[in-house]
C-alpha cells in the first residue's frame, strides 16, 4: 500500500482522495482551513456544466474586456494596475487563442466523462447535495449572441453533447418563471446543478470512512522531493508536522503556484475572483417565483441553480485584481439587479454575497499529471469549471500515480 499526500481539500482534493483510495493507497490530505471545501468550492455557481466549457481565448473575449475595462459591474473587469503575474499570464491566455477550437472540445468531452464518474460517485457514497436533473438554459437577448452561440453549440456537438436551440416560447415553457425579452436560447437536458460545498463534505465523510486522514487548519510550509519519496514539513494546531509519502498531488487552488515554485516548476494560475449571491428564498411567494432550471445568461455573464427548495444561487463576473477576497458592493449589485429584473417576484432581503477564487491557467484547461520532480503531481488550475471537471481529472491523476509508483516498484 502506497502512501500519498494531498494537498488541499476542495473538491479537486477530496475527488483524487476518493480515486486514490479506490486504488487502494493510504492518503492524508492538508487543508489550511478548518474543514472541506472552505474556498472556491464554497459558494459557486453550482453548475455541472458541460455545455459551458467553451474556452475563453477568443478575439471576441478580448474586445469585450477592453469594452468593460473602466466599468466597475462589467461581467469582466481587469484592474489595469501594473504585475507581472498578471501580465504575463494575459500574455500566454492571448497566445492560447490558436488553441481555442482544441480546447473547447477538449475541455467539453471531459466534462461529459466527468459527469458520469460525479453521478456514480454520489450514489456510491450516498449523497445529499440538492442534485437537481432539469437541465441547463442558455439565455440569448438579441440574433448576434444567439448566432455566436449557435457557433459555439456546433464544436459542443462535435464533442459529444447533445444541446438543442430552443425558441422564446420553448424557454418558458422550460422554465415558467422566466421574464424578460429574449431572442432564443440553448437547452442541455444533461447537464444539471446541485450544491458542490454540500458534496465536497459528503465526500470528504466517505472518504474518512474509507481511512483517509485529514490534516485541517494544517498550512503546507515545504516540499521536499527526491527519489525514495516526498517529505511534507507543515504547521498544525498543535505545532510542526514532518509527514512522509511515497508521493504528493498538489490540489491547492491558487496556491498550486507556489508550491510548484518551491520545487523549481512553473504552474502558471491566476486568481480569477467570481462573486455569487445566495438567495434565501424564506416566503412561499419567492420559492414559487425562483426557477427550477439552471440558468446561463450570456449578456452577463451569469449562472444560477436552484438549490433544494429554499436556496437560489447566483453566480457571476470574472475580476482580474489578484489574490483579493473582499467583496465589493459594486460587484455583487449587478447580481441582485438581474433577480429583480428577470425573477420580479423573488425577495432579495435575505442574500447572502460571497467571492472566490477560481485557479486558471491561461488556456483554461487544468494541470493534471506527473510533474518534474519523482512523486510529484499535480491537480489543479480548473478555472470556473472546477466542480464540473473534478470527478474526471481525478480519475486521470490517479492512474498517473498509480502508473508512476508500478514504474518505480
Amino acid at each position: 500500500m502506497s502512501k500519498i499526500a494531498i494537498i488541499g481539500a476542495g473538491i479537486t482534493g477530496v475527488t483524487t482522495a476518493h480515486a486514490l483510495l479506490a486504488r487502494g493507497h493510504a492518503v492524508t490530505l492538508f487543508e489550511r482551513q478548518r474543514y472541506g471545501g472552505m474556498d472556491t468550492s464554497f459558494a459557486n455557481g453550482g453548475q455541472l456544466s458541460a455545455s459551458n466549457a467553451e474556452a475563453w481565448n477568443s478575439i471576441p473575449t478580448l474586445i469585450k474586456g477592453l469594452k468593460w475595462m473602466l466599468r466597475a459591474d462589467a461581467p469582466l473587469l481587469l484592474n489595469p494596475r501594473p504585475s507581472l503575474h498578471k501580465y504575463g499570464w494575459l500574455a500566454e491566455f492571448i497566445g492560447q487563442i490558436r488553441n481555442y477550437r482544441a480546447n473547447t472540445i477538449a475541455t467539453t468531452r471531459l466534462a461529459i466523462e466527468a459527469r458520469a464518474h460525479l453521478f456514480a460517485i454520489a450514489e456510491q457514497e450516498g449523497i445529499d447535495f440538492d442534485l437537481a436533473t432539469n437541465g441547463l438554459l442558455h439565455i440569448h437577448r438579441d440574433k448576434a449572441a444567439f448566432d455566436a452561440a449557435t457557433r459555439v453549440n456546433g464544436l459542443l456537438r462535435e464533442a459529444g453533447l447533445d444541446q438543442r436551440a430552443v425558441t422564446p416560447t420553448e424557454m418558458r415553457q422550460i422554465e415558467p418563471t422566466l421574464s424578460g425579452k429574449f431572442y432564443g436560447g440553448y437547452f442541455t437536458q444533461s447537464d444539471s446543478t446541485g450544491d458542490c460545498h454540500l458534496f465536497t463534505q459528503g465526500l470528504a465523510d466517505a472518504c474518512i470512512r474509507r481511512g483517509a486522514h485529514f490534516m485541517f487548519d494544517t498550512t503546507v510550509r515545504e516540499i521536499v522531493a527526491a527519489t525514495g519519496g516526498v517529505t511534507i514539513t507543515a504547521q498544525g494546531p498543535g505545532g510542526p508536522i514532518t509527514h512522509a509519502a511515497d508521493a504528493v498531488v498538489i490540489c491547492a487552488g491558487i496556491a498550486s503556484r507556489a508550491f510548484a515554485a518551491m520545487l523549481g516548476e512553473r504552474v502558471n494560475i491566476y486568481p480569477v475572483k467570481g462573486y455569487s449571491i445566495t438567495v434565501m428564498l424564506n416566503d412561499p411567494a419567492s420559492r414559487a417565483a425562483a426557477p427550477q432550471v439552471g440558468l446561463l445568461d450570456d449578456a452577463t455573464k451569469i449562472a444560477t441553480s436552484r438549490l433544494g427548495p429554499t436556496r437560489f444561487r447566483v453566480a457571476g463576473t470574472a475580476e482580474f485584481n489578484g489574490e483579493t477576497r473582499d467583496i465589493r458592493t459594486d460587484r455583487i449589485r449587478p447580481l441582485t439587479d438581474w433577480v429583480r429584473a428577470i425573477f420580479p417576484d423573488v425577495s432579495t432581503e435575505h442574500a447572502i454575497p460571497w467571492a472566490g477564487l477560481r485557479p486558471m491557467t491561461p488556456s483554461l484547461t487544468p494541470r493534471v499529471g506527473a510533474g518534474k520532480r519523482p512523486g510529484i503531481f499535480y491537480n489543479t488550475g480548473h478555472g470556473h469549471l472546477g466542480w464540473t471537471l473534478s470527478a474526471a481529472t481525478a480519475a486521470l491523476v490517479a492512474e498517473a500515480v498509480d502508473a508512476s509508483l508500478h514504474r518505480n516498484a
